[in-house]
């Protein structure tokens, strides 16, 4: 199955991540991708879609889509390094999966979360990614 990275969450000051259900009154229903617990996420949480976030290279920003593609090129079957492995532990990944990445705006605290969240979608998802521009196409097909 197809993993929508626009319906991952991850949501400010919660732990792991969290599946996009529904809109409620005041917030988002969301369930967690460990657990299967279902929770409303308040409009006042800083709720972010894994699809809307990059990482800073020298030549810009590549999304977490390729940086999560890139890491599991590097890794094959195994698991990332956790979050509480040596910090030169996972300058050395990063520096291998994504080679030009800004170590001035990208920091081990970044890449904490990357490889917790990479960690949880290994176990919990697929990386078989569905592509928000070729959805946008089939939409633009489907109502001509």
């Amino acid at each position: 199955m197809k993993t929508d990275l626009s319906k991952i969450l991850s949501i400010a000051g919660w732990h792991g991540l969290y599946r996009y259900l529904a809109q409620s009154r005041g917030g988002a229903i969301v369930e967690s991708l460990s657990d299967g617990k279902r929770t409303v996420a308040a409009a006042s949480n800083r709720i972010t879609s894994l699809e809307d976030i990059s990482i800073y290279t020298s030549k810009g920003e590549t999304k977490l889509r390729e940086v999560l593609l890139k890491l599991k090129e590097v890794l094959g079957d195994k698991d990332a390094p956790t979050s509480k492995s040596d910090p030169e532990e996972l300058k050395s990944l990063f520096a291998k999966a994504l080679p030009d990445y800004d170590e001035t705006r990208f920091y081990v605290s970044h890449m904490k979360k990357v490889v917790d969240w990479y960690n949880e979608i290994k176990e919990r998802a697929s990386f078989d990614f569905i592509d928000p521009d070729e959805e946008k196409e089939a939409e633009g097909e489907a109502e001509a």
